[in-house]
């Protein structure tokens, strides 16, 4: 268990994927004991594998959302109150799982009353900014298992208007945008929230009428990307309160 342990942690601690080798360096293994661990670790979804070099797996990803929900919410709540506040609009908390999104947190103005929260609920990538963003946050050989839904869903993958290209632009842009897929009037905006060199923590999203985050896009853009450089200085203890 200890040598399991140290590999995924050394996966984890790693500033590019490591390859067999360089892990067995690091945790002080045989080549060949190694890539027997890394088998079973990545059968049982704690890494990935991706040719010869190894990344996070989803279970990873799942265990770091579930164990920092409850602090991770109780330290994000006031950089979504202030977000809201300051744009009159919605604002949620996602973090990753498995196949998708979960929305961990809700601030809804009272005038937003007509718009789903979707509080609890699990988002695909394909049709929602926060997943999106989240997903194109991660290097591409981890992706694969979030692109499974839009494939079972009969969502094109390749082409301009596939799933590709949408998690290419979020990547190149660092927001995602959503504007009628789930309903005719709404549309959203996301940022993820990314530690330097790591992998996404969780994203936050405007949610509110099209024609107001149209008319209004470029300083929204602005204040989410404030409100993401704030939790990412919380998170990182470097960040001590939000705005007023």
């Amino acid at each position: 268990m200890d040598k399991a342990l140290d590999l995924v942690e050394a996966v984890a601690r790693a500033p590019r994927p490591p390859r067999l080798t360089d892990l067995a360096e690091t945790v002080g293994l045989h080549r060949a004991t190694a890539y027997r661990i890394l088998v079973d670790l990545v059968r049982r979804g704690w890494v990935l594998r991706a040719d010869d070099r190894y990344l996070p797996g989803t279970a990873v990803l799942l265990l770091s959302a579930r164990a920092a929900h409850n602090s991770l919410t109780t330290l994000a709540r006031p950089v979504l109150e202030d977000l809201s506040g300051h744009t009159a609009l919605m604002v949620n908390l996602q973090v990753l799982e498995r196949t998708g999104s979960r929305v961990v947190d809700v601030v809804r103005p009272d005038r937003l009353a007509m718009i789903s929260t979707l509080l609890d609920e699990t988002l695909p990538v394909h049709r929602f900014a926060g997943p999106l963003t989240l997903v194109a946050a991660l290097p591409p050989e981890a992706r694969a298992p979030y692109l499974e839904p839009a494939v079972d869903a009969g969502h094109p993958l390749d082409g301009d208007a596939g799933l590709l290209a949408d998690l290419a632009r979020a990547e190149a842009d660092g927001f995602a945008a959503e504007d009628g897929r789930n309903d005719q009037f709404v549309a959203s905006l996301s940022q993820a929230v990314v530690p330097a060199g790591g992998v996404p923590v969780c994203a936050l999203t405007l949610v509110g009428p099209s024609a107001e985050i149209d008319d209004r896009l470029a300083q929204l853009r602005s204040d989410l990307a404030a409100a993401v450089d704030t939790l990412a200085g919380l998170l990182s203890g470097s960040h001590q309160e939000v705005r007023a």
